[in-house]
């Protein structure tokens, strides 16, 4: 990197960056980070105005908490440079990269990596260019070697170790293969049983294991009737015969094979699974709350690798029963036959996060059998060593509490619409930079991907290039172009959040703020849940038996309300 000795003072924020599997892999540190840089800026002449670092951040998004605070350091003017160690500190993805640059540099700021090749001049631009071009390049070869390798593995017939084997089985010794625990197998052939034969619904196999003292496939105590419908599913403990399974097989694999036995089928590559990080506007207005997006895609039957394993002892007829019994299965969409207009992911535990469930019970001691609704915290209730909320509180008085709030809010229009534009004006600001030339620069990317694909395939076809190489290459290019689209989609997504708020603006004002007295009483629950759901509310239930009302309040915003259990 270039010495800016000579030069006028500058202002530098200092930026480190470590992922999980980098702290575990090659104890990549951040005090190591921060160390070298503070040493170049004071080597250098800066003035540090911040040090700012992602601890457990992918370098595959710039949706960091991190990065978002040396967006906003920028944004206020006054920064000259940012200073990282290496240049995939900042990304990972060369468009990320470039993107940044680019933003940065419509307030007058640089990005600078100890790591530099290059200078400012188109020269040292193409420098840096092409070694990020060759890191994300070698990390795709990486990428396929490692899934060529695994397909290799599983089209030899061999399962693929993961932290835990299927219930029911355990890893041989060299850890390729499976064979059957008959401790664990015979709780799997009772499920099949009890679901196929006897008639029992999956949510009762849970409960009834539960109270046996049965171990679930995670080694907890606690069953659910998701984990029993799975298991019910998976082919690896359907009993396959020879001529089933040697289709899918290779002529190597299926000469180990015996004719005359049976065997399940574990599938290698069902699904792709790719995550990216996201983050949203808090309803408040303060800060910013970071999650992590995954996509799960099916793959095409056709992609499936079939590892024939020992068979699981549960009769064919069993397996067929069950599943059609699961298949057959429709849960009730509401308790009690009622609308629960706090559900929906309104009502959340103060103390797990969780989303609380709704319940309903008959209280015979009192008059006429009267029935009371609650909600409560699942986690609270059952799973203690988790959660210790296990209050419930009554759905008609939190019902009443928390209406009564919104409705006072709605009949004071001008304090509402302070409320709304405060929110409005939150997530413009998330939209960093021009969202617009945003947008334009990564539909550019997709383009110049098709025209190196094409490129590509030319140099294939006049033999240019091996197909190895076009493997790799094509590999490449389409991790960018999945990239880009998903940016696109994000970017889309929070442009069409921007829009719906400032819609539900116009109709909260419009068809609700306002209205007489009587008829905002008079809304259904239904009505009062879509209002809820546009004034982004979220009811948090304390374990002390409070309500913790957040969303567009106007000026109130967050509100605690005392609730007392009944």
């Amino acid at each position: 990197m270039e010495s800016t000795n000579g030069h006028q003072s500058k202002r530098a924020v200092l930026y480190a960056r470590v992922s999980t599997d980098e702290q575990a892999r090659s104890g990549y540190s951040l005090a190591q980070q921060l160390e070298a840089l503070r040493e170049y800026a004071v080597r250098e002449g800066y003035e540090v105005l911040a040090e700012v670092v992602d601890p457990g951040q992918s370098g595959a998004s710039l949706e960091r908490p991190g990065m978002d605070r040396v967006r906003d350091l920028v944004a206020t003017g006054g920064v000259s440079v940012v200073l990282a160690q290496d240049r995939d500190r900042f990304a990972r993805e060369p468009a990320y990269h470039y993107l940044l640059k680019r933003e940065l540099e419509e307030h007058g700021c640089k990005i600078r990596a100890l790591s530099d090749r290059g200078d400012d001049s188109p020269e040292g631009q193409l420098t840096d260019g092409i070694l990020d071009q060759l890191g994300k390049y070698e990390r795709a070869k990486m990428a396929e070697r490692s899934r060529r390798g695994k397909m290799r593995k599983a089209r030899e017939g061999k399962v693929l170790a993961g932290p835990f084997p299927n219930f029911g089985f355990r890893y041989n010794e060299p850890r390729d293969g499976y064979e059957v625990d008959e401790e664990t197998m015979s709780v799997v052939r009772r499920i099949f049983r009890m679901v196929g034969t006897e008639g029992v619904s999956t949510h009762m196999v849970a409960r009834i294991l539960e109270a046996e003292g049965v171990r679930s496939p995670a080694g907890g105590r606690y069953w659910y009737k998701l984990v029993v419908k799975r298991l019910i599913l998976d082919d690896v403990y359907k009993p396959h015969a020879f001529e089933e399974v040697e289709p899918f097989v290779s002529t190597e694999v299926a000469v180990r094979l015996d004719p005359d036995k049976r065997y399940g089928v574990w599938w290698f590559g069902r699904r792709r699974t790719s995550s990216t990080q996201v983050s949203e506007a808090n309803p408040d207005g303060n800060g910013r709350t970071y999650r992590k997006k995954t996509r799960v895609e099916a793959r095409d039957k056709g992609d499936w690798i079939a590892v024939p394993v020992p068979d699981a002892g549960i009769p064919r007829e069993w397996v067929d029963a069950a599943r059609v019994v699961v298949a057959n299965y429709r849960g009730f969409s509401k308790v009690a036959n009622r609308f629960w207009e706090l559900s929906g992911g309104i009502t959340r535990c103060g103390e797990c996060g969780q989303v609380m469930e709704t319940h309903a019970k008959m209280y015979r001691t009192r008059p006429n059998k009267k029935e009371i609704h609650y909600y409560r915290c699942r986690l609270g209730l059952r799973r203690k060593e988790l959660c210790s909320n296990n209050k419930c509180v009554r759905a008609d008085k939190t019902h009443e509490a928390v209406w009564e709030l919104v409705s006072g809010l709605l009949k004071e229009p001008k304090s509402l619409r302070e409320g709304l534009e405060k929110m409005i004006e939150t997530e413009r600001h998330s939209l960093h930079g021009d969202p617009d030339r945003e947008k334009k620069s990564w539909l550019e990317k997709l383009a110049e991907v098709e025209r190196k694909r094409s490129g590509f395939l030319d140099l294939a076809a006049d033999g240019l290039i091996d197909r190895e190489e076009l493997r790799i290459k094509l590999a490449a290019l389409e991790e960018t172009r999945e990239t880009a689209k998903r940016e696109l989609e994000n970017l889309d997504g929070r442009r069409e959040r921007l829009r719906d708020l400032e819609h539900e603006k116009d109709v909260i004002l419009e068809s609700y703020a306002g209205m007489m007295p009587e008829a905002l009483d008079g809304l259904s629950p239904e009505e009062r849940h879509r209002v809820y759901r546009m004034l982004r509310l979220t009811v948090v239930v304390r374990p002390d038996g409070t309500l913790e009302v957040n969303g567009i309040l106007g000026k109130q915003g967050l509100v605690t309300l005392k609730h007392t259990r009944m």
